[in-house]
C-alpha cells in the first residue's frame, strides 16, 4: 500500500466501526450515526470490482445499515477526481466538517501535574468525549472496544477537566476526542495532557501520532502544529446527488 493509504487504514484501526465490511481494500463502515469515520466507506486502495459498481455496494452497505450513504475520498486520488461524474457530491453539510486534514508528527513524551492515562474509561472521561456518562452502545464500541486504548485524564481540584483517547497501532498513536472544559481552556492544559499521552504510548513502543481533525478548526490545528504535527494529507465526505 502507498504511504497514505496504509495511514488511513491504521486511523482506521484504531477507530472501530460496530460493523466494518471490507470491499477488496476499501473498508464500509456503520456504527449508529456516531461520527463520520465510522459510519463512512472508506475508499483507499482497490475495491476489487469496477468503481461505479463499488459505489453501488457502498450505497446498499449504507442503506442495509440504517445510515446515510457517504464515502471518505482522500483529496487528489483518482476517485476524487471522477467522482462528481459518478453522481455524488461533497457533504458541505456534515457536522464534523466536509474537509478534513490527516495531521501526522513525531512523539514529544513529558509530564504534566494531574494527568494520567488509564486502562479504562471513567465515567468523567465519558463526560468530556462523549457528552455523557451513559455512553451509547456506538459510543462505547467506537472508543473503547479496540486493543491498545489508553484514556487521558487530567484533573484540577479533584475534578476531570480534560480527556483524551489514544489508540496505538503498530508504532502509531491515533490521537482522538481531546476535550478541555471552557473554563480551563489557554492554560496549557491541553499541551500537557497530549504530553502525557506520548509518554504513555512511547512506553508502549510507539515512535510517531496521527490525528484527524476539521480544516475548520483553526485553534486545534494550532494546538497540533504546536507539539509537532503538520498536514499529511486532506479528506473529504461524499454524499449521493
Amino acid at each position: 500500500m502507498d504511504t497514505v493509504t496504509r495511514l488511513e487504514h491504521d486511523c482506521a484501526q484504531a477507530w472501530p466501526a460496530l460493523v466494518d465490511e471490507p470491499l477488496g481494500q476499501w473498508r464500509m463502515r456503520a456504527a449508529g450515526g456516531f461520527t463520520g469515520r465510522a459510519n463512512s466507506t472508506l475508499t483507499c486502495g482497490d475495491p476489487g470490482v469496477d468503481v461505479r459498481m463499488a459505489l453501488r455496494r457502498a450505497a446498499g452497505f449504507a442503506e442495509r445499515n440504517g445510515i446515510r450513504p457517504t464515502l471518505h475520498v482522500v483529496i487528489g486520488t483518482a476517485l476524487d477526481s471522477a467522482i462528481t461524474r459518478l453522481g455524488w457530491t461533497v457533504n458541505l453539510d456534515h457536522p464534523g466538517g466536509a474537509e478534513s486534514l490527516v495531521m501526522t508528527g513525531p512523539l514529544a513524551p513529558g509530564e504534566h501535574e494531574g494527568a494520567h492515562v488509564d486502562d479504562t474509561p471513567s465515567t468523567p472521561w465519558w463526560e468530556l468525549t462523549a457528552g455523557s456518562g451513559r455512553p451509547t452502545p456506538a459510543q462505547r464500541h467506537v472508543l473503547s472496544s479496540a486493543a491498545g486504548v489508553g484514556y487521558g485524564v487530567l484533573e484540577r481540584h479533584g475534578q476531570v477537566v480534560a480527556a483524551v483517547r489514544g489508540a496505538i497501532v503498530g508504532d502509531l498513536l491515533h490521537v482522538a476526542r481531546l476535550a478541555v472544559r471552557p473554563e480551563y481552556r489557554r492554560q496549557g492544559l491541553a499541551v500537557g495532557l497530549l504530553k502525557t499521552l506520548y509518554s504513555w504510548a512511547h512506553a508502549k513502543g510507539a515512535t510517531r501520532q496521527a490525528l484527524q481533525v476539521a480544516e475548520h478548526n483553526v485553534a486545534a490545528i494550532r494546538l497540533y502544529e504546536g507539539v509537532g504535527c503538520t498536514e499529511h494529507h486532506r479528506y473529504r465526505y461524499w454524499i449521493p446527488c
